[in-house]
């Protein structure tokens, strides 16, 4: 069964009470599960990792980059600042997609650079929970 690893970064863990007005109010457990029922649905195993820890995103990377079918990756605030992250995205065979819920381009100066976005597949952000949808779609209907 192909399966599609969604990787949550810092804080991400607080959906549904941290600033719903820019995050929303879907929890983490429910977002997950969303995306779970929708890939298994679509014959895919879904595995959800969520960490706040840098180095613990890198090993999920690694342990899942060279034999999962994509990576739905949202890096939070690490997306502006990791040189090793992407130095893991890069180092992966899998392909990711950056996700993010809000919009960074129409956020604060600093939160719009994106030492990721290059290194990935695409970039979906601003549609809410939509964005990590939307990803996930793209690897079930790419699933060659």
């Amino acid at each position: 069964m192909k399966k599609i690893l969604v990787l949550h970064g810092p804080n991400l863990n607080l959906l549904g009470t941290r600033e719903p007005e820019v995050y929303g109010s879907l929890t983490l457990d429910e977002l997950n599960e969303t995306l779970r029922v929708m890939a298994v649905e679509g014959g895919f195993e879904l595995i959800a990792v969520q960490d706040n820890v840098e180095g613990e995103l890198i090993n999920a990377l690694q342990a899942h980059g060279f034999s999962a079918h994509g990576i739905v990756f949202n890096p939070g605030g690490y997306t502006h600042t990791s040189v090793a992250i992407r130095d893991a995205v890069l180092a992966i065979e899998s392909p990711v997609i950056e996700v993010h819920l809000s919009n960074p381009d129409a956020r604060e100066e600093f939160r719009k650079p994106s030492l990721l976005r290059e290194a990935c597949l695409g970039s979906i952000s601003g549609l809410g929970a939509e964005s990590y949808l939307a990803a996930l779609r793209f690897f079930m209907e790419h699933s060659g």
